[in-house]
């Protein structure tokens, strides 16, 4: 049986994701409207990645009698000026969202819930991942952003970026 405390920042942690999917989503069509589709590609991806992390959370909590509870999800804010503060936003919003799972990782440890230690930690380690794709975009923006055909590369190489659903397999 899942500690209430976890299983309440689990139960957050769905609507995080969730809204982190949202504020993707505003992410690519931002970048759709300046006829970037590769960068709107991108974003659209990561959005798809953050609904499947808020259903891995989900299933866990109903494969371990956890009372899921679903809240509103608040509409995306950003105040990002150019697609570069875009980029800047999504770093800063995949560092809180490494947050996010560290405490939740925390409440599991101080509780000794080693299943959900385990869990958890594909998420540490996809944040890693996270966090470094979203600190990459900077740079390249950095590099090409304003050369043309740099940007135009750039833009294909992240338009040919296809979906893979996650690997994690749910008990």
């Amino acid at each position: 049986m899942l500690d209430e405390k976890v299983a309440a920042l689990i139960n957050t942690q769905i609507n995080k994701e969730l809204y982190s999917a949202y504020l993707y989503l505003e992410f690519a069509n931002r970048f759709a409207d300046a006829g970037l589709n590769g960068f709107a590609n991108w974003y659209t991806i990561q959005a798809q990645e953050e609904r499947d992390h808020a259903m891995l959370f989900l299933k866990y909590l109903q494969n371990n009698d956890g009372k899921v509870t679903l809240g509103a999800i608040d509409a995306p804010v950003t105040d990002a000026q150019s697609h570069l503060d875009i980029l800047k936003a999504g770093l800063k919003h995949e560092e809180y969202v490494t947050s996010l799972i560290n405490a939740i990782y925390d409440a599991a440890h101080s509780v000794k819930d080693y299943r959900s230690m385990q869990f958890l930690d594909w998420f540490v380690k996809e944040q890693g991942e996270e966090e470094m794709n979203a600190n990459d975009l900077i740079k390249k923006w950095e590099l090409f952003g304003s050369d043309a055909r740099g940007l135009y590369m750039l833009n294909q190489e992240l338009a040919a970026r296809v979906y893979t659903a996650p690997s994690l397999v749910l008990d």
